[in-house]
């Protein structure tokens, strides 16, 4: 029996997040996606070592950073199969909604919230595919330009500089 490259369970790229507080961010993904733990490794000061969720198909690993470095907020994309119920709940375990669920030009409704400890979620659902000719079309239609305007005006960290994305 030969050793598979990927292990069961993990996907080529695996999502790695630094958080000031792993537990609470457990808990917020656990509640916002329906995460499952699967392993969370704290020392004796119960500082987290390595800890990793499931969200549907894919694992998101994160550890408590050191005092002296960076915040380094993540940022996640989530392909569900309600978008708006998603955002709900992401908002109701206490994310802050970045931009409320908006259908974009390319075929897929988007609506990003921030977690208690500043990480990003674009939470989207596909409602259609779009040809190339089509979507060459929709960036001259005002509806779609307004949305594209309205989630790229978004601001990710306020109070901050410019931070559009």
């Amino acid at each position: 029996m030969s050793v598979k490259p990927v292990p069961h369970g993990y996907h080529t790229v695996t999502p790695w997040i630094i958080s000031r507080d792993t537990v609470q961010l457990i808990d917020f993904m656990k509640r916002a996606f329906g995460a499952e733990e699967l392993a969370c490794l704290a020392d004796e000061d119960g500082v987290v070592g390595h800890a990793e969720v499931r969200i549907r198909d894919s694992v998101v690993m994160m550890f408590d950073a050191r005092p002296e470095w960076p915040s380094t907020p993540g940022f996640l994309r989530l392909y569900v199969e309600d978008a708006d119920a998603v955002h709900r709940q992401a908002v109701a375990a206490g994310g802050t909604s970045v931009t409320e669920v908006t259908h974009l030009s390319f075929g897929d409704r988007v609506g990003r919230v921030r977690d208690p400890l500043g990480n990003l979620y674009w939470i989207q659902e596909r409602v259609e595919d779009v040809s190339p000719e089509e979507m060459e079309r929709r960036l001259g239609d005002p509806e779609f330009t307004k949305a594209m305007e309205y989630v790229q005006s978004a601001d990710f960290f306020p109070g901050s500089a410019d931070n559009r994305g």
